[in-house]
């Protein structure tokens, strides 16, 4: 039987049969417990809750947590153990969920680092509690997204980082040639819970749901072995935090709409366009004071700023100058590619070139896939070429002695005046990666032989 099929037959088992009502006890006979905890507006009842705990939701949300596989909570249980303690506890956890007695366990605290330095840290959910947070997203999304701004496109269905930064070329074509480029402080640890949870109650009235939400919030942060309160912020790690963070950050959409500013926002990365500087230091000022006011949110000073397209970039993205800008690579993003690749080599020592390429490989059709939608693709090109550079360089180290290189180099078609040229020559491996030799040795062919995905296959959208 193939793996996909046990997993559904799994997903039957656990999840079928089930009814969307509350449970009941012998006590209560045939009324529900769910009564006191329905919305007192019968005229419009909102049950939620019995519609996370649909077997049809529940499958697809567990689909979802298993794809996502990610390490363990506090509890130590993987994805893998996950079906085995909810083919047992499963029906306990869907009452409590229904009678609103459901309490999240602690975040773990995580510190990972973030590519321009420093750490970020994510609070990584039990994988029962994800589960749980992913039923709900399905739930929530689907009634809220359809209500967010045009002009938002993180975690989003059907939208991406591409067409946010599609957005923002139009705006610069059009002649808002100046950004105002935003990072709010820590947003994901400063989020206001009150404010949040406000704007939450506007849009659903289940009680049960509101309290879990708010349970989420509040579930403590484990760090150290020691659990601390959770009193702001949505812990980066969980299903949920996204969706969160788009509710809070709709009121500063709706603001900009309302002031008829041209922007794209991916989460808490809000670019502003306007036709002057003047113009764009007036509303970096504005919206600061916004911020503060209504969302109790700061303007990261040192990481914002008002200047050209061409100076900032968008999501890995910068443009070009000109009266049609086009999509290029940012140069930190350069850098971190560069960086990269120098690691994976750098930790190839006496590993085979294969290996090596294998470790590479999917790195580099992530890569593309992402930044292959700029417009410059002479820096793919470059980009290709030293990265087989850097390939040379590692196979020429690993030859060694003058001796193998030269037999090296002329078992691989180089002629032997030649080769012994390079394999006695006191340039090093850097150098000796760009000479006539290893090109003939160690041709572009021979890497994608081996597997080496070109960065250039991908040509932009």
């Amino acid at each position: 039987m193939s793996d996909k099929r046990q997993k559904n037959q799994l997903e039957l088992a656990l999840f079928a049969g089930q009814r969307s009502e509350a449970p009941k006890t012998a006590a209560q006979g045939t009324e529900s417990p769910m009564t006191e905890h329905r919305p007192e507006n019968p005229a419009s009842p909102e049950q939620l809750m019995e519609e996370v705990c649909q077997p049809d939701n529940l499958r697809q949300a567990h689909r979802q947590v298993r794809r996502n596989g990610g390490s363990p909570g506090i509890d130590d249980m993987t994805v893998d153990k996950m079906p085995d303690y909810l083919r047992i506890h499963w029906q306990d956890m869907r009452s409590q969920l229904l009678l609103g007695t459901y309490q999240p366990q602690p975040v773990k605290r995580v510190a990972i680092p973030k590519p321009g330095g420093g750490t970020r840290n994510l609070g990584v959910p039990t994988v029962l509690d994800r589960f749980i947070q992913q039923a709900i997203l399905q739930v929530l999304q689907k009634r809220w997204d359809p209500t967010f701004s045009e002009h938002s496109y993180g975690f989003r269905p059907g939208r991406s980082a591409h067409q946010a930064i599609r957005a923002a070329q139009k705006h610069i074509a059009q002649g808002h040639r100046i950004v105002v480029d935003m990072d709010l402080e820590k947003f994901f640890d400063r989020v206001n819970h009150d404010l949040l949870m406000e704007r939450v109650a506007r849009r659903i009235t289940d009680k049960r749901m509101l309290k879990l939400l708010r349970s989420f919030l509040n579930a403590g942060v484990m760090e150290n072995g020691l659990v601390g309160p959770t009193d702001e912020g949505t812990p980066q790690g969980g299903p949920l935090s996204p969706l969160l963070s788009n509710i809070m950050l709709d009121d500063l959409d709706r603001e900009l709409e309302r002031r008829g500013h041209r922007f794209a926002r991916y989460a808490d990365d809000c670019n502003i366009y306007v036709k002057s500087r003047r113009a764009g230091e007036r509303v970096m000022e504005s919206i600061g004071r916004y911020l503060s006011a209504k969302l109790k949110l700061t303007i990261n000073k040192g990481k914002s700023a008002v200047a050209r397209p061409s100076e900032r970039k968008f999501l890995g993205f910068s443009f070009t100058i000109g009266k049609t800008p086009k999509r290029r690579i940012a140069p930190q993003a350069l850098l971190r590619y560069k960086e990269r690749v120098r690691e994976t080599t750098r930790s190839a020592k006496g590993m085979d070139i294969k290996r090596t390429i294998e470790k590479l490989a999917p790195y580099l059709i992530g890569w593309r896939g992402y930044f292959g939608h700029c417009e410059t693709p002479t820096v793919l090109e470059r980009l290709d070429q030293w990265t087989r550079r850097r390939l040379r360089s590692v196979m020429w180290r690993q030859w060694k002695q003058g001796h193998r290189r030269f037999a090296e180099l002329t078992k691989r078609g180089v002629s032997r005046n030649v080769a012994a040229q390079t394999a006695g020559s006191a340039h090093g491996p850097w150098r000796l990666s760009n000479s006539p030799a290893l090109a003939i040795a160690l041709p572009n062919a021979y890497f994608a032989a081996m597997g080496l995905p070109p960065l250039t296959a991908q040509r932009p959208a």
